[in-house]
């Protein structure tokens, strides 16, 4: 399908394969595919925009800043008469301490899943609490219901649509109207 790795990685897998191209044998790869996979993302984040400009402009990353071109983007403005949309957000740990919760909660539409966090730690602060920290691709949960991720014993919390991993961190993900999203205890 084009992909390398996740959305989050194609940046550096397509700068890398663009760089090293002169000293590997030619092998055949799908550029046009991988990057039609980045074209087609709506990017949230400066630094993974930061990661795809260079293969976009088919510049080094040294040079991309001077392609010259000016931001045209109009941001979306949001609707204050839209009715809210009702997230299902669950908290499981099948490691040790088992627990599971849900919740249902109303947002606004368009809302991150930081925001349903938010409103279901509003709502249940005793199950729902948790902790973020500041990184470069966003706010990266560590700890929900007192749980922290932990590097020694290499857990941390998971989230999950439909059993599917999301491919976009919580600060950028949009959770449509009942949809179910989990956040699961796991293990790298």
């Amino acid at each position: 399908n084009g992909m390398i790795g996740n959305i989050y990685s194609m940046g550096l897998a397509l700068q890398a394969l663009e760089a090293s191209s002169e000293f590997y044998a030619p092998r055949k790869w799908d550029r046009a595919q991988a990057f039609n996979v980045v074209y087609n993302h709506d990017y949230h984040q400066p630094m993974a925009i930061a990661q795809v400009l260079p293969a976009l402009v088919n510049k080094s990353y040294l040079h991309a800043g001077g392609w010259g071109c000016a931001a045209t983007t109009e941001w979306p403005r949001a609707n204050s008469c839209s009715s809210p949309i009702t997230v299902q957000f669950s908290i499981t740990n099948t490691m040790k301490n088992y627990f599971h919760y849900s919740t249902s909660v109303c947002v606004p539409p368009h809302s991150t899943l930081l925001r349903v966090m938010k409103v279901a730690r509003n709502e249940k602060p005793d199950i729902f609490c948790f902790k973020t920290k500041k990184t470069s691709w966003g706010p990266y949960v560590t700890s929900i219901h007192g749980l922290p991720a932990n590097e020694t014993e290499r857990t941390y919390w998971q989230f999950f649509s439909c059993w599917s991993p999301l491919q976009e961190g919580v600060g950028t993900y949009k959770p449509k109207n009942w949809e179910h999203i989990q956040a699961i205890f796991s293990t790298y």
